[in-house]
């Protein structure tokens, strides 16, 4: 029984690369659509990538100021450290005396001369508290100003909020979107391989004729689209490789966007492998056997 299985195996394989260059027309539409397909939503998903990096990063920048009371001293004003980590949801703290506030105060501006007569006395300790979960921020800004020596708390909390809706927004329409584009590559990818099958209507009758079995017939057919899937997916991945790192590099290049981030290919490229190999062949298997149902009807 297996040494059958084994030898249908085998003529599949090799019926389906037969097929494959008999078709090759057909066949190098067929990749090129898998291709172009995987394209679309790679690059789509790879900008999904970008911008929820780019999103949780400055959300990770967004920070509350806490500040100390002017009759605390340096060394009191650093003792608070301790107490404003045992905050739940802060993740860290960063100490700013009085006299680096003043200086970063008086660097924002270009002539710091009109600045002479000011004192560090006249600034406050402060404390910039970073947190784990920016949608507790509200929270967390209330736990902070009940701790003993903080007179006054910041929070951004409408960019915060910000951040937060356009994260999940984009989260959203990536998904749909994604979901979109697999539904429009399995309807592309069924009526082509039907224009293979028709080509092959005669050959599929005569198949039936002798009494061959439909999982028989469809077995080449099923793995010719998976290896046209695999041939796509390979091929879609490394065009997807070069045009992303072309164009980081156009975007690195770019002193006009310093402020953006770029995720490296690197940091993404088996997941978008694995992604394309599952898809390219999913298209390729479900598109041959939603094509060959008519043919296969008694």
């Amino acid at each position: 029984m297996g040494t059958i299985t084994m030898n249908k195996l085998g003529y599949f394989i090799k019926e389906g690369f037969l097929s494959i260059f008999t078709h090759g027309f057909m066949s190098f539409a067929t990749v090129g659509i898998i291709v172009a397909c995987l394209i679309i939503m790679g690059s789509f998903s790879l900008i999904a990538v970008n911008v929820g990096d780019n999103m949780e990063r400055l959300e990770s920048e967004n920070n509350i100021i806490a500040f100390v009371s002017e009759n605390y001293t340096e060394r009191q004003a650093e003792g608070l450290e301790d107490k404003l980590l045992a905050v739940d949801n802060v993740k860290s703290v960063e100490f700013v005396s009085n006299a680096e506030a003043m200086e970063d105060f008086i660097d924002q501006y270009d002539d710091p001369s009109q600045f002479e007569g000011f004192e560090p006395d006249d600034f406050r300790h402060r404390f910039l508290i970073y947190l784990d979960d920016t949608s507790l921020m509200e929270e967390t800004q209330a736990e902070i100003a009940k701790v003993t020596g903080i007179v006054k708390v910041n929070a951004h909390l409408d960019l915060a909020e910000s951040f937060i809706t356009t994260r999940n927004v984009f989260g959203i329409a990536a998904a749909v979107v994604a979901a979109i584009l697999l539904v429009v590559s399995l309807f592309i990818m069924s009526n082509t391989v039907k224009l293979t099958t028709f080509e092959r209507r005669e050959e599929i009758a005569i198949m039936k004729m002798v009494g061959a079995t439909s999982g028989f017939i469809r077995g080449p057919f099923v793995f010719e689209g998976m290896i046209l899937g695999i041939i796509g997916s390979l091929l879609a991945f490394l065009l997807q490789w070069g045009l992303y790192s072309v164009l980081m590099d156009k975007l690195l290049g770019s002193a006009g966007i310093t402020f953006i981030s770029i995720v490296p290919f690197s940091a993404v490229s088996l997941f978008i492998l694995g992604a394309f190999c599952l898809i390219g062949i999913g298209i390729g298997i479900f598109g041959s056997s939603m094509a060959m149902r008519n043919y296969l009807k008694v």
